[in-house]
């Protein structure tokens, strides 16, 4: 008896000195990385606790709020998994209103959207822009539909009108990764800028093509060629709905085809004009085409387009960190819980979630859905709590598994100017689970070196 007494007190000592030792070592860390040169100017917030205790390892500036980047991403998809359901699917209605008579619709064909991010896009077989298109024209035909007197519609009425949340900055807008969501949305509302350069720095870049194009969008080339291997400087600036725009900066000299990627401006017009066109090939064409309409109150339905489940669109969301995701999500919530698909109605519904759920309004400062606004302020706490909550929903594993590693550890990331985050989850050699979050604000040089310094102080954990 007295043995086995001796061995449990060792253990118990043990794992308090492991405790004691662990918290020094994270001290030691974060005390390095506090006094570094990079942090002269910065700030860091960092909440370390077990995950199946709750127990808090370390925290500092636990309350504070900070520039959170993409790890905002995890709160938007943890709420869209609880508040829409894993299994939530986006419809997309194909319609017409009028008569038909001798194969003519005498009457309008309607796009009612629903903010599908996903229509039209190469990730699935069943979203590929040729599939959903040709499925449509299918539609049409087995309704006896060879021509269409009257318009071709978007019904966009149940979202707002602005693609893009507010504090999003110019020189994200026109290029893909600040893709706005609207209710029609196509090709993840992303393109391709082609671009030739030739072989003297200074030198003119030309743009070769536009694939697919914008709708009635025409860009001018202010790029110039720069040394070889300088990479992709270029940027895109062409508002929302707008019509002209430029790109600036530089590409290398050399190259031939050059690919950069650009957002749509008009979603719903890229989506009505992909259909349009194909109605052209088969001689269908509309009469004009309306990107802002309602439906007819005598409404027939030609066929219903469901996409891929919302977990497996989350998967995407998380692992490639796409914007239009997140914003799609945002106003998909407020649009099911208030009847309108706006971000500030959905920023509202997910601020009342989570009250409910032990995590003050305050401490969720956000204005999107993605994180790409640097107005946006989030404490790791409250990421924290974020994380722990999703441990326990029957929905965690897609949830985990749509996590990227870094560092060897399941943790979203997150990037914007002077900005660098982590959030998520880790388990020791040891087998202790832990949740995490680290945000950098502020902090000088190198993005690249501040994440080995970062990684430094989560080294501790493994």
């Amino acid at each position: 008896m007295k043995t086995v007494c001796c061995i449990i007190c060792l253990l118990v000592y043990s794992k308090l000195f492991f405790g004691q030792d662990l918290r020094k070592r994270l001290a030691s860390e974060i005390g390095h990385l506090q006094v570094d040169d990079q942090m002269k100017h910065g700030i860091l917030g960092i909440s370390i606790v077990n995950s199946k205790t709750g127990e808090k390892i370390v925290e500092i500036n636990a309350q504070m709020g900070l520039v959170p980047a993409s790890c905002q991403k995890i709160i938007t998809s943890a709420t869209a998994l609880e508040l829409l359901g894993p299994s939530y699917r986006f419809a997309t209605i194909l319609g017409y209103d009028g008569k038909i008579a001798n194969g003519t619709l005498q009457g309008n064909l309607y796009v009612l959207g629903s903010g599908d991010p996903s229509l039209g896009s190469w990730r699935y077989e069943s979203t590929k822009e040729e599939n959903i298109v040709n499925n449509w024209i299918c539609g049409i035909k087995q309704q006896g539909i060879n021509k269409i007197t009257g318009s071709l519609i978007g019904v966009t009425d149940r979202w707002e009108n602005e693609i893009i949340p507010g504090g999003w900055i110019w020189d994200d807008i026109g290029n893909y990764y600040g893709a706005g969501a609207s209710a029609l949305n196509w090709h993840e509302n992303q393109y391709d800028l082609v671009l030739s350069s030739n072989d003297s720095i200074g030198g003119k870049v030309t743009i070769v093509s536009m694939k697919p194009k914008p709708y009635q969008v025409n860009i001018e080339s202010q790029l110039t060629a720069a040394a070889k291997g300088s990479g992709d400087n270029a940027y895109i600036y062409l508002p929302p709905n707008g019509k002209k725009g430029v790109v600036r900066g530089t590409i290398p000299v050399g190259e031939k085809a050059f690919t950069i990627s650009g957002s749509f401006p008009d979603p719903t017009s890229q989506t009505l004009s992909i259909l349009s066109d194909k109605l052209s090939i088969e001689n269908m064409m509309p009469d004009s085409i309306i990107s802002d309409g309602k439906k007819n109150s005598i409404f027939f339905q030609i066929l219903k387009y469901e996409s891929p489940a919302l977990d497996s669109l989350n998967y995407w969301f998380l692992k490639k960190s796409i914007n239009l995701y997140g914003e799609a999500f945002m106003k998909t919530i407020a649009f099911e819980k208030t009847g309108f698909g706006s971000t500030d109605n959905g920023i509202d519904v997910l601020k009342k979630f989570w009250m409910e759920h032990g995590i003050e309004k305050a401490s969720l400062q956000i204005i999107d859905g993605s994180g790409l606004s640097p107005q946006n302020r989030v404490t790791v706490d409250a990421l924290v709590k974020v994380l722990q909550y999703a441990k326990k929903r029957p929905w965690f594993k897609n949830y985990y598994d749509a996590l990227p590693i870094f560092n060897q550890m399941k943790l979203k990331s997150g990037t914007i100017g002077g900005a660098k985050s982590f959030a998520g989850y880790h388990t020791s050699k040891d087998g202790t689970e832990y949740t995490i979050a680290f945000i950098i604000n502020n902090y000088d040089g190198s993005a690249g070196e501040i994440v080995k310094k970062m990684f430094r102080v989560l080294d501790v954990l493994k």
